[in-house]
């Protein structure tokens, strides 16, 4: 007995998701250190959970992809409301009495947001060349400095090429405020929610965190790829989903 006790304080319950109580996913997929999964269940919902050592170095590659490849699993078959990678509670009574009986409502109105819901990403990047000679055929003084410094020792021309990288990135700064609200505007109305990250650099426009109703998946797929085909000579753009609304859980008690 001595020894199923320290094994019971040497491991924790790593908690994937919250689903429906009433939709019992299949269990029939690993976690973390390919760790067998189960389901906790409280009244209307319940928690995907796994055991893991506890005194295991965290947060490792391998482990954010076995957590991410769950939760997106979990989404094949049903709303899933995704928990916050690292959520480690000592035991199962711990997951059922601290986390999901307080929260009971909270994860039904959740669920009841996300359902037949799903979360892409949209990464706008500039093709750079294309955009440099915009700003050089645009800018008269960067044109100006440009043709400067072309060829020139660069301790020579130090100070005009510190201006010209002020300008170029005055201008692309420019560019991209207009070109990132471009994108957004197309795809935003086939949407229910976006979360936009601006770009920096010569490079990155703008990513778009998009949740998407099931039923507007293709139009909003479809009006991606019209909008590639008439950006394509300047801009590229490319979509990673459909994924679990990973960044659409805003209020939950992890949070």
């Amino acid at each position: 007995m001595a020894m199923a006790a320290d094994v019971r304080q040497q491991t924790g319950c790593w908690v994937y998701a919250v689903v429906r109580g009433a939709d019992r996913p299949a269990m029939d997929a690993v976690g973390i250190d390919d760790a067998p999964l189960r389901l906790l269940v409280h009244g209307a919902v319940a928690a995907v959970v796994a055991d893991v050592a506890v005194d295991r170095p965290p947060g490792r590659r391998a482990d954010l992809m076995a957590y991410s490849r769950v939760v997106d699993d979990l989404l094949a078959g049903g709303v899933v409301v995704p928990v916050q990678f690292g959520s480690l509670m000592p035991d199962e009574a711990s997951v059922v009495e601290d986390f999901l009986a307080p929260n009971e409502g909270h994860f039904t109105e959740l669920l009841d947001q996300l359902e037949g819901r799903s979360q892409f990403t949209v990464r706008a990047t500039y093709v750079t060349d294309t955009v440099l000679r915009e700003v050089v055929a645009t800018d008269p003084a960067v044109a100006e400095l440009r043709a400067r410094t072309k060829g020139q020792p660069e301790e020579a021309v130090y100070g005009d090429l510190v201006r010209l990288g002020e300008l170029v990135a005055q201008e692309m700064e420019a560019k991209r405020d207009v070109d990132a609200e471009t994108v957004c505007d197309a795809v935003a109305p086939l949407t229910v929610a976006v979360n936009v990250t601006a770009g920096s650099g010569l490079e990155a426009v703008v990513d778009l965190t998009c949740l998407v109703d099931d039923d507007r998946r293709a139009d909003f797929e479809d009006r991606l790829e019209d909008l590639a085909e008439i950006l394509h000579e300047r801009i590229h753009l490319s979509l990673v989903g459909p994924v679990a609304p990973y960044d659409f859980v805003e209020g939950a008690p992890w949070g």
